[in-house]
């Protein structure tokens, strides 16, 4: 099987050494994304702002491996303050709502102070 490398276009790839996602086989793992607009390299203050383009940034990068939000089959949100995830849950249950995927959820801290949720998610095109 033949090794597939997704790239944002975000200069965190570039400057640390990552893929946004793999896609090996059927199978696309896609890396910790946050709520970066990276066509402007802009971040809301907001965390359901966030939510929503973390999951947007996410959708782009599976519909450049063939897939789409249906097939997650897991996502692991990591937020610094757990506090804040319950306000996330109206833009989680809108993407994810349907496709159900096993969830994780847990409190660590992040690269940079203006990040308030970043969600990782592993698909299995179907």
């Amino acid at each position: 099987m033949k090794r597939k490398l997704i790239s944002s276009g975000s200069s965190f790839e570039a400057e640390i050494g990552y893929s946004r996602a793999v896609v090996q086989g059927d199978w696309i793992f896609v890396s910790g994304t946050t709520g970066y607009n990276y066509k402007t390299m802009q971040i809301s203050d907001d965390i359901v702002e966030q939510t929503e383009q973390c999951l947007l940034n996410i959708k782009d990068t599976l519909e450049q491996a063939h897939a789409s939000l249906a097939d997650v089959v897991r996502v692991t949100y990591i937020l610094p303050d757990a506090n804040l995830f319950e306000a996330c849950w109206p833009v989680l249950k809108k993407y994810f709502g349907a496709a159900k995927p096993a969830a994780t959820m847990f409190s660590a801290g992040l690269a940079n102070d203006k990040m308030k949720i970043e969600i990782q998610v592993t698909a299995l095109k179907i």
